[in-house]
């Protein structure tokens, strides 16, 4: 079972559902709720804790964003990752899931990059 509320889950839902290519699923079969793009995780509402992990740019910014109280360290993603509680602000949440979703996008390759709708801002 997800440890997120169904309120934050729909938070989550309402930003990443109209990115072009977002798709989320349950990969691992545990009642994570997974987004990604191309196939690469942007976003990840996980079973133990509640939140959602986020990718930043660098692990300097996620480290910023730790010490500023904004988000925890990520369990079992890299240290360029991070945790944003369910109480982070609605303006805060939307920004972190869209600059995640870019940071990933811009890292796939230029063909999968080319079967993707355009993203309008």
């Amino acid at each position: 079972m997800n440890k997120s509320s169904p309120r934050f889950r729909k938070r989550i839902e309402s930003i990443c559902a109209p990115l072009p290519g977002a798709e989320v699923s349950d990969p691992w079969g545990m009642g994570h709720e997974v987004w990604k793009v191309g196939e690469k995780i942007f976003a990840c509402a996980g079973v133990s804790r509640p939140g959602v992990t986020v990718k930043t740019r660098d692990t300097e910014t996620a480290s910023m964003l730790i010490d500023a109280g904004i988000g925890a360290g990520a369990p079992y993603f890299h240290k360029s990752w991070i945790l944003l509680p369910e109480d982070v602000a609605e303006d805060e949440l939307r920004h972190r899931l869209v600059t995640s979703y870019d940071l990933v996008r811009a890292g796939l390759s230029k063909k999968a990059r080319a079967t993707l709708p355009a993203r309008k801002d």
